[in-house]
C-alpha cells in the first residue's frame, strides 16, 4: 500500500510536535469548517453511497445488493425515491448512513464534477476513490472533535499537525488514494485519539469503567453508572441502557444499532456521532451533546421506540 508524507506526517506528530514545515506548532492550525466538509452535502454527490456499497439483506437493508449496482430506489437524478420512507421501507441503514462529507469531495473536487454514469472505469474508481475518503473524512471527525474537547499541551499541537496530514491526504489524486494506506493512519492517529479522551474524561473525576471492545450486547445495563468510562468499540446492540448515566463517557465506534436509551445521560459523552444515535432506541428524555439531534423517528415520550 502507498506510503505518503501525509502517514509520515501523523506518525511523526504522534511522537513530536511539528507541522508539516517542521516548526514547532504548540497551538495547532486554526481548523474552521471552510477548510474542509464534514458533514454530507447530497446536491453536490453522484449518490455514491447508493451505488458503491455491497448491501446484504438485514434488519438494516430490506434487498441484496452487489457493489457497483445502483439502487433500484434511485432516481435519474441522483435522488431517492422512498427518501421520505427510508425507515418503514426496511432502509435504516441507509438513513442513519453519514459519509462524513465524502461524497460531495470525491464528486467535485477527486473526479472535477464527472460522474460515473457512461464509463464504467471511471466509475470503478470513483467508487473505490469513495471508500477511502470516507474514511479520511471520519477520520478528520474524530480529530476535529478531539481539537474542540480542549486537551492540555502539546496534544493540540500535535492533533493540528495530524489534521493537516490527514487533509494533504484527501487531495491526492484518485489513483494515490486508492492505493493510501488508511489503517497506518488510523493507528497513528489513533494514540492522539486516546490521549485526548484519558485527559477529557479524567477531568471531572475519575475514570470510569474499562469496556473497551467489551461485549455487551443484549445486556440489561439500565441505571448503570457509566460516567467518564471507555466504550470505545463496545457491542451494545439491543443493550438496555434506560436510565444509564454515560456523561463523559468515550463512545468511538460503539456499536448502538438498537441499544435502548430511553432517559439516558449522554449530554457530554465523547467522540459521538449523529449515526451512532440515529440507529439507536431513545426518546425525549434522552440527552445528547449539543451537537447531535434527537431522530424524528423516536418517540417523544418515554414509550417503548419502534
Amino acid at each position: 500500500m502507498l506510503r505518503t508524507p501525509c502517514a509520515a506526517t501523523v506518525r511523526q506528530a504522534a511522537g513530536k510536535d511539528e507541522t508539516l514545515g517542521g516548526e514547532s506548532n504548540p497551538a495547532g492550525p486554526a481548523i474552521t469548517p471552510s477548510q474542509i466538509e464534514l458533514q454530507a452535502d447530497c446536491g453536490r454527490c453522484f449518490a455514491l453511497c447508493c451505488v458503491a456499497p455491497t448491501f446484504a439483506a438485514s434488519a438494516e437493508f430490506a434487498i441484496d445488493k452487489a457493489a457497483g449496482q445502483p439502487c433500484p430506489n434511485l432516481c435519474a437524478d441522483f435522488s431517492c425515491s422512498i427518501h421520505d420512507r427510508l425507515r418503514p421501507s426496511g432502509f435504516r441503514g441507509c438513513a442513519a448512513f453519514d459519509c462524513f462529507g465524502a461524497g460531495q469531495k470525491v464528486a467535485q473536487d477527486t473526479f472535477g464534477g464527472r460522474d460515473w454514469r457512461g464509463d464504467a472505469r471511471v466509475g470503478k474508481q470513483m467508487f473505490a476513490t469513495f471508500f477511502v475518503m470516507r474514511q479520511l473524512h471520519e477520520l478528520l471527525w474524530y480529530v476535529r472533535e478531539a481539537l474542540r474537547l480542549g486537551p492540555a499541551d502539546p496534544l493540540p499541537g500535535q492533533l493540528g499537525s495530524a489534521w493537516e496530514a490527514i487533509e494533504q491526504c484527501t487531495n491526492l489524486a484518485a489513483d494515490k488514494l486508492v492505493k493510501l494506506n488508511v489503517g497506518t493512519l488510523r493507528r497513528e492517529t489513533n494514540p492522539l485519539l486516546l490521549r485526548t479522551s484519558e485527559q477529557v474524561r479524567s477531568r471531572t473525576g475519575r475514570l470510569g469503567p474499562e469496556l473497551r471492545g467489551a461485549d455487551l450486547i443484549g445486556k440489561d445495563l439500565g441505571g448503570a453508572d457509566l460516567r467518564r468510562a471507555n466504550l470505545r468499540g463496545a457491542g451494545l446492540i439491543g443493550t438496555r441502557l434506560r436510565g444509564a448515566d454515560l456523561r463523559g463517557a468515550d463512545l468511538t465506534g460503539a456499536d448502538l444499532r438498537g441499544t435502548e436509551l430511553a432517559g439516558a445521560r449522554l449530554d457530554t459523552a465523547i467522540f459521538l456521532t449523529q449515526a451512532q444515535i440515529d440507529l439507536a432506541k431513545g426518546d425525549a428524555t434522552t440527552t445528547l451533546p449539543d451537537s447531535l439531534t434527537h431522530p424524528v423517528h423516536w418517540p417523544s415520550s418515554d414509550c417503548p421506540p419502534g
